[in-house]
């Protein structure tokens, strides 16, 4: 049994919800590698999960049945996206292909091959269209690629609408892409890199539209919230940071002792959830609590953290947090997924004003 370890503001004392409130997670055991993406789809009644053993999976997200899995692809799979409906599904592999599959047969409907292996894909807003990054490879440097899947087409062109080649710094440097998103209404493409930076594109002509850089080292994730006016950055600094995707201004710091892997923003509390734990390489080496594999809860306003579930055996890959409030899924290097109900405790919980709280220390000292 899995509890929130509560500890109140300014105070060292750790509180635990109560033993008829405990989480009990439902274990996803059905990869036999370390997890790359754990996602819900629209509606919060599937989870979609990736791994580095070669088959996404879908999952029924109020039991844990898995539902069925997507086979034809041969290398690990670094990223998944479905469609408004969940009818599509996208994944992006390292044997250098992005695959569209049907959801409720899991059959192929076509494979895109890439020139290195995809590490990113997205579904534009209205799904007509969708995106990819993949690695350089050999003589091809680093792409962005924009493909047309209109809803409802029989066939699909191999050819990409539009290609974003990203050349070599002028240092020579080879600079990666990481994660790729569309903004809203499709006004440009968000593409993460692993120097720390992040830059814009118009979807349409290929040119870059802005470049900053919230990190000093390599941004792993990037989370937005369900309408897409906040994001979140998680990267190797130990840091995560959250922005206005408006004026892509900085808003909140959550600093953590370890390198961030995922955060995600929950839709229904002020909470960040941010999964993390040392470098893979040096796991086997420490126990799980020297590791620190547990998903940390921080206040998204106040930026501190308030709680934390422990279970996982590595570090935690990918996080996702149901679009309802009502479960979160997180996915680590030990090939488990943990699908996580939250309980009445935390439903219930209200968020302390810190200015109540002070207040009441003032009036407590007099």
């Amino acid at each position: 049994p899995q509890s929130i370890c509560c500890s109140r503001r300014k105070s060292p004392r750790q509180l635990t919800t109560q033993p008829n409130h405990t989480m009990r997670p439902i274990l996803l055991k059905g990869h036999e590698r370390s997890i790359t993406a754990v996602k819900y789809n629209y509606d919060g009644d599937l989870i979609f999960t990736a791994s580095k053993d070669h088959t996404p999976s879908m999952w029924r997200a109020e039991s844990g049945e898995r539902i069925g899995t997507f086979n034809g692809h041969k290398g690990t799979i670094w990223d998944l996206d479905v469609d408004r409906f969940s009818t599509r599904l996208l994944t992006a592999s390292a044997d250098a292909s992005v695959n569209l599959w049907n959801c409720e047969t899991g059959d192929i409907l076509h494979s895109f091959t890439h020139h290195g292996p995809a590490r990113g894909v997205a579904w534009s807003d209205g799904c007509e269209m969708f995106a990819t990054i993949n690695d350089p490879f050999v003589d091809h440097n680093a792409q962005i690629s924009v493909y047309d899947a209109p809803i409802g087409a029989d066939s699909f062109s191999d050819l990409p609408r539009l290609e974003i080649d990203l050349p070599k710094q002028s240092d020579g440097k080879v600079v990666k892409p990481t994660n790729i998103t569309w903004l809203n209404l499709n006004e440009a493409l968000f593409v993460t890199f692993d120097n720390g930076a992040i830059r814009l594109y118009d979807p349409f002509n290929g040119e870059e539209l802005e470049e900053f850089f919230p990190h000093e080292k390599k941004i792993n994730r990037v989370s937005f919230n369900r309408d897409k006016t906040l994001f979140i950055t998680s990267s190797a600094d130990f840091t995560a940071k959250l922005y206005d995707v408006v004026d892509l201004h900085h808003l909140k710091t959550y600093k953590t002792d370890r390198p961030v892997n995922d955060a995600v923003i929950s839709e229904t509390k002020d909470h960040i959830l941010i999964g993390g734990g040392q470098d893979a390489m040096s796991v086997t080496t420490t126990s799980g609590k020297v590791g620190k594999f547990e998903t940390r809860f921080f206040h998204l306003v106040y930026e501190e953290e308030f709680g934390s579930v422990k279970g996982h055996f590595g570090p935690i890959n990918a996080l996702a947090v149901d679009p309802n409030g009502l479960s979160y899924a997180s996915g680590a290097e030990d090939g488990y997924v943990r699908l996580h109900f939250f309980d009445k405790s935390y439903l219930d919980m209200k968020d302390p004003v810190p200015e109540d709280l002070q207040e009441g220390e003032e009036e407590s000292k007099q």
